[in-house]
């Protein structure tokens, strides 16, 4: 257990990532709906709110352009760090924001951190774990990144009491300190074996692969020569092919993983969460809920909660089976959602308001639509918003891995920018059509994974090609799984090898 201490205790730590994102999430869904806020940058609506809101992913669109250079050339772990870097210097700018255009340019600045740190961390998280807790490992980084969304909400409302502009400006600043702990503690961490042998460190990657795998470090441990092996094998064939590595992305081999990584991401985006993390104030004041303050603390506490059961479950569940449930009935909870706002609500009687269809003194109808926002939240996060991130890294060749993440990720950051910027005045203008349009997006989702998405539980990064490569029809199976037991095998081959050695006569 003293070897899996150390990949937990890594994996926690590098996640504080991941609460950089659910920072970014609350700093504005905490502060929307505030006069401070509303007062100072002159009641920001449609197109102008979706312009602050969407700074930040069109700056993490150019993080994780760069994120698959800066992990390849400087390792994954300096590379994490100095998106840190740019989170601190993001926070300092919003902080000090004297408008707008300040408050969006430190938005982008943060925006870099979290498209560097949204693709490495994964796949950091990825290549130090063992593959039969890989997927836990992975949504370590989600479940920081719900913790953040819920601490950095009720900082902001903790701070909405203090009557001038400190109210934002402080959330904002205090939004630096893990950021800072980050940038710190990863001086401790151990850089990716997987990394580490790409650039023919292999000493160092068997060292780190024995502190990672081995109670005791021990680098004749069979597991640890038998993961070694796996790594080595692979870097050699890959390395034998001889080809350009983005050429070799969109290969015939490899462009159906991409292509399949990106829809991953961008179906997690267009599920219709950006509405219900973003912009749950403007939801809830549509549909006639009095307190939106504390119904919005209670969806974040659901949101949080319900990521433990993937945390610990995930790898006996499957991706494909949770994909599938998860889209089927998040789909359902925004027809229900659009349906009761198409049949109880009429258009809102005070102007200038973010929403222009609302629903007025019918509390079963309000809470119909607070009852189905809340299973929506749970729905996602104990399906689509961690496998988004367990299942890129997983997926592709240790050579290519950091741009196809990349690639994936960037698909992630320019659907979440589009919608940013589109949800507010879609508000506005095609009000309980919005609703039917993700759940419409959740049915393609659905038709997706059903199709093209093989299982890849339990199974090492190394044997990913045998599974895209020669893996039966998929409609054919709900699983999608196979043989989970070669690593195992081979580390008996290793352990039985050296028995025999141990026990030949001495010349």
């Amino acid at each position: 257990m003293v070897q899996l201490l150390n990949v937990y205790t890594i994996s926690t730590f590098v996640a504080l990532a991941g609460m950089l994102f659910g920072f970014d999430i609350s700093s504005i869904s905490g502060v929307v709906g505030t006069d401070q806020y509303k007062d100072f940058f002159g009641n920001p609506l449609g197109t102008r709110q979706g312009g602050i809101t969407g700074a930040m992913a069109a700056g993490s669109l150019v993080g994780a352009l760069s994120s698959s250079y800066l992990g390849d050339k400087f390792s994954r772990k300096i590379a994490i760090q100095c998106g840190a870097i740019f989170w601190c210097l993001g926070a300092a700018i919003q902080s000090a924001s004297n408008g707008v255009p300040m408050l969006i340019a430190g938005r982008v600045v943060s925006g870099l951190c979290i498209g560097l740190t949204s693709s490495l961390v994964p796949i950091y998280q990825s290549e130090i774990a063992p593959r039969k807790i890989r997927g836990r490992i992975v949504v370590f980084q989600m479940f920081a990144i719900t913790w953040g969304i819920m601490i950095q909400y009720f900082i902001q409302y903790g701070c909405s009491f203090i009557d001038s502009e400190a109210s934002f400006r402080i959330p904002w600043a205090i939004q630096a300190v893990p950021a800072i702990f980050l940038i710190i503690g990863l001086f401790w961490l151990p850089r990716s074996p997987r990394w580490l042998a790409s650039v023919d460190r292999w000493d160092e990657a068997l060292r780190v692969l024995a502190f990672l795998r081995s109670a005791v470090g021990d680098i004749n441990d069979p597991l640890v020569l038998a993961e070694y092996k796996e790594i080595e094998d692979q870097i050699r064939t890959e390395r034998e092919e001889s080809s350009n590595s983005f050429r070799e992305l969109f290969s015939r081999k490899i462009r159906g993983r991409l292509f399949l990584s990106m829809a991953i991401q961008m179906w997690s985006q267009l599920s219709g969460m950006n509405v219900m993390m973003y912009y749950i104030v403007y939801v809830l004041k549509s549909a006639g809920v009095g307190n939106t303050t504390l119904a919005s603390s209670i969806q974040y506490i659901i949101n949080m909660v319900m990521t433990i059961p993937c945390l610990i479950w995930i790898d006996q569940w499957g991706r494909r089976p949770s994909l599938l449930i998860g889209a089927i009935f998040m789909s359902i909870w925004f027809f229900v959602i659009g349906s009761v706002l198409l049949q109880y609500g009429q258009p809102n009687p005070v102007a200038n308001q973010p929403y222009t269809w609302v629903i007025l003194e019918n509390t079963a109808a309000s809470k119909t639509i607070l009852a189905a926002s809340y299973l929506a939240v749970a729905t996602f996060a104990v399906a689509w918003a961690p496998i988004s991130w367990i299942y890129p890294p997983e997926v592709a060749p240790i050579r290519v891995r950091a741009k196809s993440v990349a690639l994936a990720t960037s698909a992630n950051w320019a659907t979440n920018f589009a919608l940013g910027f589109a949800v507010p005045p879609l508000l506005r203008s095609i009000k309980w059509g919005m609703f039917f349009l993700f759940a419409g997006f959740n049915i393609g989702a659905f038709i997706n994974v059903l199709v093209a998405l093989p299982e890849t539980k339990q199974r090492t990064l190394e044997e990913m090609d045998e599974i895209f490569e020669h893996g039966k029809p998929l409609w054919k199976s709900f699983t999608g799984v196979g043989d989970t037991n070669k690593l195992d095998r081979l580390a008996r081959e290793i352990e039985l090898g050296l028995l025999y050695h141990s026990m030949a006569p001495k010349r």
